[in-house]
This record gives C-alpha cells, sequence and structure tokens, in this order.
C-alpha cells in the first residue's frame, strides 16, 4: 500500500452550486470539475476525495439511491467523465461512503413505509413497530437523532452484500481508488472485515479511510479493518498551538502518537492530517494570525500522517459554520484562485512526492518551546529535520539534530548545522539529510 498522497477534498454538491433540496432537474454540474483539472496539477495533489455524489434529498448524506449519480450533479456518464480525465492526469478518485444510514427516500426504507412488518426490507433497519404514535406508525433508530437518517441494519447480511454490490457498481463504473467511510465510528465491524477482504483480495492498493472523531484509532486502523482514519486530535491540537502561542500541545499529541516509546499510539501507522473540512470551520476563519497560515501548512505536511486539503483553503477561503447551517463552509467557488499560500501548499505537496521520508519516516522530538519546534523524520533514504518559530522574534536555538548539514528544501541551499541556529520570526525550515 502507498500512503504517499496528498488529497484535495471537495464537497461536490456545494462546489458545483447545486440547489439544497433536490430539485428533480438534471444539470451536469459534476463538469465543473473539468474546469480545474489544470489547478489540481499545478497544485501536485495525487487524489481527489468527492464527498457524496449519489442521489439524495437534500445534502448528499441521506441518500436516495447509491447507484445514480445525483441529478443536481449529472448523471453517472458525467461523473465518469470527471473521473476518467482525472485518472488520465494520474489523480485518483476517492468516493465518500455513506453506509450507517440512508435517507427517507431511499426505496427499502419507503417499501417498509407502504408495508411495514410485511416489507422484505422490515429488517434491513432498526424497527420498532410497538411504537404507534408519530408520522409511520413506528419508529426506527437514526443518526444522532436526525430523523432525516435513517439507520441501516448492518447485523444483516443481505444488507452487507447488498452494500458490497453497490461498490462493485462504483469500480466497474467509475474506478474509483479508495472510500472515505462516513461515520465509521459508527459501522459494524463485521461489515468493516467483509469489506476489506472483499476490496482487498481484488485490489490491494485500494485505500480504506474511515471518518473517526475521538478514542481510539487502533479501534478501526488495523490491518484487516481500515488503511487510514481522520486524524482529530491532531487538528485541534494545530490550530490551538498557534492561537495560544503554546507548541506543547501540538508537541504533546504528536508524541503521543508517533513517538518511538512502546506506548505510543500510532507508530508505523498513516493517519489523515487535516485542518478544516465540510464539517468544521475553515482554518482562515479561527486563526488569531493570518501569518501563522503557512507556517501551519508547513507543520501539517512534515508530521505523520496523510495531508489533506479542503478546496478554496489552499488560497485561505474562509468559512465558519452556524447552529443552523454547513452553507459557508460548502461554498460554490466561481474559479480557483491562486496566491502565496496555494504556491507554498503546490511546493510542499510536490516535496510529499519527491522525498518519501515525509511519509515513512518516524518521529523524534528534538528541541521545544512555547513558540519554538523542531523535530525529526528518518527513514531509510536519511532526515528530515522541521524547525519552526512561530515567534515574532528572531530565536537563537541550541539544539542537536544528529546531522552535520541539511538541504534547504524551501531555500534550495545547504545548511551546516552549528552549536546554535537562528531561526527567524515567523519561519519554518525543512532540511533533508541523505544518509551516506
Amino acid at each position: 500500500m502507498n500512503y504517499n498522497e496528498t488529497i484535495y477534498h471537495i464537497y461536490p454538491l456545494g462546489f458545483c452550486g447545486a440547489p439544497k433540496e433536490n430539485d428533480g432537474i438534471l444539470q451536469p454540474r459534476i463538469h465543473k470539475v473539468l474546469s480545474w483539472l489544470d489547478h489540481f496539477e499545478k497544485l501536485n495533489v495525487s487524489a481527489i476525495y468527492f464527498g457524496p455524489v449519489f442521489e439524495s434529498e437534500r445534502h448528499g448524506y441521506d441518500t436516495k439511491d447509491y447507484k445514480t449519480i445525483d441529478i443536481r450533479l449529472g448523471t453517472n456518464d458525467d461523473f465518469k467523465d470527471v473521473c476518467d480525465a482525472l485518472h488520465r492526469k494520474n489523480i485518483k478518485v476517492y468516493l465518500d461512503g455513506v453506509f450507517n444510514h440512508v435517507g427517507r427516500s431511499f426505496f427499502a426504507f419507503q417499501d417498509v413505509l407502504q408495508n411495514k412488518w410485511n416489507s422484505p426490507y422490515s429488517n434491513w433497519f432498526y424497527i420498532n413497530y410497538d411504537h404507534h404514535d408519530n408520522q409511520d406508525g413506528f419508529s426506527y433508530a437514526d443518526w444522532e437523532g436526525h430523523q432525516e437518517l435513517v439507520k441501516l441494519n448492518l447485523d444483516n447480511p443481505d444488507v452487507r452484500q447488498y452494500l458490497l454490490h453497490v461498490i462493485d457498481g462504483w469500480i466497474e463504473q467509475f474506478h474509483i481508488d479508495g472510500l472515505r467511510l462516513d461515520v465509521a465510528y459508527c459501522l459494524n465491524p463485521t461489515f468493516l472485515y467483509e469489506l476489506h477482504h472483499h476490496l482487498k483480495y481484488r485490489y490491494p492498493d485500494f485505500f480504506l479511510l474511515g471518518e473517526m472523531i475521538g478514542g481510539d484509532y487502533n479501534v478501526l486502523l488495523k490491518d484487516d479493518l481500515l488503511d487510514s482514519v481522520t486524524n482529530y486530535e491532531c487538528r485541534k491540537g494545530l490550530f490551538s498551538s498557534f492561537n495560544t502561542h503554546n507548541l506543547f500541545e501540538i508537541a504533546h499529541s504528536l508524541h503521543r502518537q508517533f513517538g518511538s516509546e512502546n506506548w505510543c499510539l500510532y507508530r508505523g501507522k498513516h493517519l489523515l492530517s487535516f485542518i478544516d473540512n465540510h464539517d468544521v470551520d475553515r482554518i482562515a476563519s479561527i486563526l488569531n494570525d493570518e501569518k501563522d497560515l503557512s507556517l501551519l501548512y508547513g507543520l501539517l505536511y512534515a508530521m505523520p500522517g496523510i495531508p489533506a486539503i479542503y478546496y478554496g483553503s489552499e488560497w485561505g477561503a474562509k468559512g465558519t459554520r452556524t447552529h443552523s447551517s454547513d452553507d459557508d463552509l460548502r461554498p460554490c467557488f466561481e474559479k480557483p484562485e491562486w496566491n502565496s499560500l496555494t504556491d507554498f501548499i503546490s511546493t510542499l505537496n510536490a516535496l510529499r512526492k519527491d522525498y518519501p521520508t515525509f511519509t515513512n519516516g518516524d518521529y523524534h522530538q528534538i528541541y521545544l518551546q512555547n513558540e519554538q519546534y523542531v523535530f525529526s523524520r528518518r527513514d531509510e533514504s536519511g532526515q528530515i529535520t522541521c524547525a519552526l518559530n512561530i515567534s515574532n522574534h528572531d530565536m537563537e536555538c541550541h539544539f542537536n539534530p544528529e546531522v552535520s548539514k541539511g538541504y534547504d528544501l524551501l531555500n534550495k541551499k545547504w545548511y551546516d548545522f552549528t552549536s546554535s541556529t537562528t531561526l527567524p520570526s515567523k519561519s519554518l525550515f525543512l532540511w533533508f539529510t541523505p544518509w551516506e
């Protein structure tokens, strides 16, 4: 499995400017992605992760039909055009797999609404027919109190086989390269086990990413379950460390997760590193000092993990959620923008491709103060030394990187380490030292 990826995340219904409610009018809006191909290529991303693209009632996570592209985005052929074009650019395609729940318009639930306990799909859901005092004449399990999201019974082998058949169709039609499993922490481990073996037997490099918000990621991060999970712990640690000028927070998380001691949780594993997505405020809206934005992305790319960028954030787009809406997080941009931050992220993406140590290297903390942080990543090819100063002042730091010199990957010159190193204000360095 090759984990040397840089992922670009799109929420298609927002990206394409689709109506919030499914209006039933066919519009090939998904072709908009084609006009961004040059942007993706210039940005040096290796994979596009599409949020929900299949027919739904509203936001995509209330699936109506797993086999048909949402009519607001176009047809299956339209989406195939997009996937084929991305593959010609050597860009992989990952889809959102929403398998914990469906929308009320899903065919099996509609049959239950009509036929109640006589429906052949009655045991596809968790239904209680003893509750009569509601519009349906029964109650059912949902996702976190959202009744429009009907929980699937993944204990039922018929449901699991149906979903595996659906995924086979996605691979056959669109040649997808991986899945991001929505609310993976809710999914039946038996289903995840069957999913893993069903796909990995035929496609060993098929990527299985799971959404986990908290807890022990090792519950799902196993050889026979998932390849990666979302690293929410470090997402919080990243922006909080910058805003409070306390780099001890993110350093604590990285050591806890990837340090060399036996008790460290995820050594040698590849979590998804991200700083914003379709569910959380964009980093440009919550970071106190905009001068820290590029430094934060530098740290995101240097730390262990698979880096992911949410569409628009590569140029510093802002957006916050409210108690009633996520619309501001899921906008329709007329066209991609490009600025110094985009340049920097493009450079980081290229470095990740060219230097596998970013992907395969271990993690070792070298130096840590409230506003300065130095760590190394080592693998069989060499060492990357990352040094960060978020202070408004130049700082002379005394640390031993255990190498005599390093090639400055950002400034393209060699640097000799001495008894002390001066880190300019608001600076980040990435030095690579090949083994001789």
